[in-house]
């Protein structure tokens, strides 16, 4: 076969160059959408400096020396690491499912939000990854402001003194907080514009500069002996405010006494804490798992580095935390702790040790959080999830550099700072993160439960309990932490998903929802016992067998009206044989096909097969289409007539409006683009055109289907039916629906309540029951020979409306007498022997032609018994012609013949 040598598909994304999503550097490669795999830049990075440094530095930035006193003083040592036990748990749970993520094949530049996009498709994959870019910006923001704070710690003019001494020369108060925020911000801007690589080539530097101010402090704490402090905040008004805290050394009563909580007013805020607000800042600390997997893009082996190097980075934080924790309640009092955040410079040997690594720190996740953003942003304008707003931050500079996506993280960042407070923003940032995790354990716990073979990760310490347990534990820590911000972010991320599943836009990611659904169908189908079907639970499962959709539109439209939820199969048989072909020509026909159902709007599946006659071909379909118990319970096939076919796509604007200026249609259908589709489907058929299918061919369709017990559908004009597609406003106010319940070929036929004639109740109820067709009148028609001796037609008529009020069918009942039809019924050599078709006269034939005519040529639609065909081919054109000369000139009509009980009148 031509397709047994084809190479492994590649790692690629789509054909798109989606730029690194660092922490800390600008991808080195520049994107290339001429070509079909994009030139990248080699990938330099180990585990330690890719993975490890990043991380580190991200999960220390500003709780580790600026809150960690605030954490200990007001939630106490016992609760403070009871809020490190949780967070870290939360973390853990979501670092195994990026783990497993990673370890599941070729991860591109794009990190986090590659994994979550190509991991759930466009939906999620974009919404999520604009829910972590305001993740990141906010955290930014929030970094800026804690390195303002710690500025103001050392340089801020003393609230106490009317004229400053030394260095402390910076006026306080919150505009100048937010004049301080938006230059410290502007030189991040400067960084990321001009030199974000000098960030990744100095983040080892810094680590060290960090390292040893820790390194300082753990000294000190032995060193540095016992001291008292008197510490000023300004209240309200010009109010002063004292307190005397002390720093004891190591000391049990200090420890005894900071064990357990004592929330209290925080002074940057002024306002009284609680579990919830503290563990919001104490869980900033921990939103730098993923500094890691943003740089996927320059990760030598990033499916190693990443699961290895987070872990590592990830155990040491988190030891660190728990001996800060330890020390600082062992060596300072409560007031201590609570009211100075930046204690760790008023106990050191050489208080610079502090502010250097404070500044480092804080600016160092700064610059980290405001590149990561923009590499996100840009990732998401390439691939083209929100359409306009974001296409400028596709654009690069000559070295990469996403410049104008830098732009917007900024002018995001800079709204933040207006907050003033770092405690201000932790909630809404720690909210954002959150959901960004617990999105990361939807995509794992999505592949699990999908059971696709393809997701075969290394990494095997996870389970879908874990991501279960991950997801769940985000969540309830989110509304625990804020419910309002809690329930906006989600409102957010619900808004993102339709507009983007409005958008519907294509990709060739892969669509995590398919794989679920066809997982859960698969075992829902396997419940779904055609053992247990039952009469009352009865709907049409339509096969409507298309030759041509360019003349064939209007009926599937119709249908797909009239099918009330129930299975819709568009069938079509390809006339040929597979041994005299090279391959199969039905499968590249299927995707024309199903951009035809969603121009048309219908809910409908599409089967084709190849058959060398139609008439098999469409036994196959019968017998093969559907699954378990959704199969196929109707045939409808068109009307077998000599009409010139009109030509559907001439005359609706879905296919006939200009295709120019829709250069991205293709992309949203697939590759089939307006021209292709309609190129595809061969004219309709003129007078001259050859017959696909004999008269006695088409009566053998009918056959079959009875035979397979199988109920039969023949739609006539259906052309002239107006309003039935998706645009259509028609409610059926207008419109009326006629019914003939008795079999018009044999006049001696009387009953009413025969399975057929139920069958054309339920399948006109069907139809009123639709949107388009609710409020339309139901008119049944019953034929009674009046000059008759036998009345019995008065009862069979009280009779027949008892039994409308039992199937709860409402409908006006419209008596017509056809003594003047039923004289001209004559049967010339033929008999009432079954299989065998009645030789009828043409005045008879004309006459029930004109009595429907003069009763329901208005009707919109007209449900008519169709006679059992006859069993010898031979009789196939007369049946035909009869069948012609009844409809001929109604409008558009369905003769029906139905061998299935579908009415029930008990509960």
């Amino acid at each position: 076969m031509s397709n047994e040598r084809t190479p492994l598909i590649t790692s690629g994304v789509c054909g798109l160059a989606v730029t690194a999503v660092t922490c800390g550097a600008a991808s080195d490669s520049t994107p290339e959408s001429n070509s079909e795999t994009p030139s990248r830049g080699p990938r330099k990075l180990n585990t330690f400096f890719g993975v490890m440094v990043p991380t580190v530095l991200s999960m220390f930035s500003i709780v580790l020396f600026l809150r960690t006193g605030f954490v200990v003083g007001h939630a106490g040592l016992l609760q403070g690491l009871l809020m490190v036990v949780v967070a870290y748990t939360i973390i853990s749970l979501t670092i195994l499912s990026i783990c497993a993520i990673s370890t599941n094949g070729a991860i591109q530049g794009g990190g986090a939000y590659y994994m979550i996009s190509r991991s759930l498709g466009p939906e999620f994959g974009g919404s999520i990854g604009l829910m972590f870019f305001l993740a990141k910006v906010f955290a930014c923001g929030e970094y800026v402001l804690g390195l303002v704070e710690a500025i103001l710690d050392v340089f801020g003019a003393d609230p106490d003194s009317a004229v400053s001494e030394g260095v402390r020369v910076l006026p306080q108060g919150y505009w100048y907080t937010v004049l301080y925020s938006s230059v410290v911000l502007l030189l991040c801007l400067l960084v990321c514009l001009v030199g974000a690589h000098i960030y990744s080539r100095t983040a080892f530097v810094i680590l060290l500069v960090v390292t040893v101010s820790l390194l300082s402090i753990f000294i000190s704490s032995v060193a540095v002996k016992p001291l008292d402090f008197v510490i000023t905040h300004k209240g309200s008004g010009n109010q002063t405010l004292r307190y005397n805290a002390s720093y004891t050394g190591f000391n049990a009563t200090t420890l005894r006494n900071n064990l357990y909580s004592a929330y209290s007013l925080d002074y940057s805020t002024n306002s009284v804490m609680s579990f919830s607000t503290v563990f919001a800042v104490m869980f900033t600390s921990c939103t730098g798992i993923m500094a890691g997997a943003n740089m996927s893009g320059d990760l030598k082996t990033p499916s190693v580095s990443i699961p290895k190097g987070t872990i590592v980075a990830v155990l040491y934080t988190f030891t660190v935390y728990v001996l800060l924790f330890i020390l600082a309640s062992a060596t300072c009092d409560r007031t201590l702790l609570i009211q100075d955040y930046g204690f760790f410079q008023r106990i050191n040997l050489w208080p610079p040790f502090v502010t250097v690594g404070i500044y480092c720190a804080s600016l160092s996740a700064a610059m980290c959080a405001m590149i990561g953003a923009s590499r996100i942003l840009h990732a998401l304008a390439l691939d083209q999830l929100f359409g306009l707003p974001l296409a400028p931050a596709a654009v690069t500079s000559s070295s990469g550099n996403p410049w104008v996506a830098v732009l917007y993280t900024w002018g995001l960042a800079q709204c933040v700072v207006f907050a003033g407070q770092l405690n201000a923003v932790a909630s809404l940032v720690t909210v954002f993160y959150l959901l960004a995790y617990a999105a990361v354990d939807l995509a794992c716990l999505a592949l699990e439960w999908a059971s696709a073979p393809n997701f075969r990760p290394t990494f095997q310490l996870f389970s879908w309990h874990t991501c279960l347990l991950g997801i769940l534990s985000c969540l309830v820590m989110m509304f625990v932490i804020n419910p309002v911000y809690s329930s906006g972010s989600i409102v957010l991320l619900l808004l993102l998903l339709l507009f983007l599943h409005y958008r519907s836009p294509t990709s060739s990611w892969g669509y995590i929802s398919q794989a679920l659904i066809f997982h859960q169908v698969r075992k829902y189908l396997l419940m779904l016992d055609v053992r247990k079907d039952h009469v009352k639970f009865w709907r049409p499962q339509v096969l409507l067998m298309v030759a041509n959709p360019r003349s064939s539109c209007q009926l599937i439209l119709f249908v797909n009206q009239l099918k009330k939820g129930g299975l819709y199969v568009l069938g079509h048989v390809q006339l040929g044989d597979l041994d005299s072909l090279p391959s199969d020509p039905v499968q590249q026909q299927y995707n024309f096909w199903l951009s035809l159902v969603d121009k048309l709007g219908v809910k409908a599946f599409v089967d084709l097969t190849l058959s060398p006659s139609v008439r098999q071909g469409t036994q196959h379909l019968l017998r093969i289409t559907g699954l378990g118990g959704m199969k196929p319970n109707t045939l409808v096939l068109g009307f077998y007539d000599s009409c010139t076919p009109e030509d559907f796509f001439l005359q609706d604007t879905a296919f006939c409006g200009s295709s120019v200026g829709r250069g991205s249609e293709g992309d949203y259908n697939f590759g089939v683009d307006l021209p292709s589709l309609q190129a595809h489907f061969p004219p309709v058929r003129h007078v001259e055109s050859p017959r696909w299918l004999t008269p006695e061919e088409y009566v053998g369709i009918i056959s079959d289907a009875i035979k397979m017990n199988k109920n039969v559908c023949l739609g006539r004009y259906f052309f002239q039916l107006e309003g039935e597609d998706k645009d259509s406003k028609v409610d059926g106010s207008e419109r009326t629906i006629d019914v003939w319940p008795l079999n018009l070929l044999q006049p001696g036929s009387r009953d009413y309540e025969d399975v057929c004639s139920l069958f054309l109740l339920q399948m006109a109820c069907v139809l009123n029951m639709s949107s388009k067709w609710r409020h339309a009148r139901m008119r049944i028609f019953l034929n009674v020979e009046t000059q008759s001796n036998d009345q019995g037609w008065v009862v069979n008529e009280e009779t027949f409306r008892e039994l409308l009020k039992q199937l709860r069918i409402r409908a006006s009942i419209k008596i017509v007498p056809w003594d003047s039809v039923v004289q001209h019924h004559s049967q010339p050599g033929g008999d009432d022997s079954a299989g065998t078709t009645q030789a009828l006269s043409e005045d008879f034939l004309t006459a029930v032609n004109c009595m429907l005519m003069e009763h329901s040529s208005q009707a919109a639609v007209r449900f008519l018994y169709l006679p059992r065909p006859p069993a010898h081919h031979s009789q196939s054109q007369q049946y035909l012609a009869q069948l012609e000369a009844v409809t001929s000139g109604l409008g558009p009509t369905l003769l029906i013949h139905g061998v299935t009980p579908v009415t029930y009148t008990d509960l």
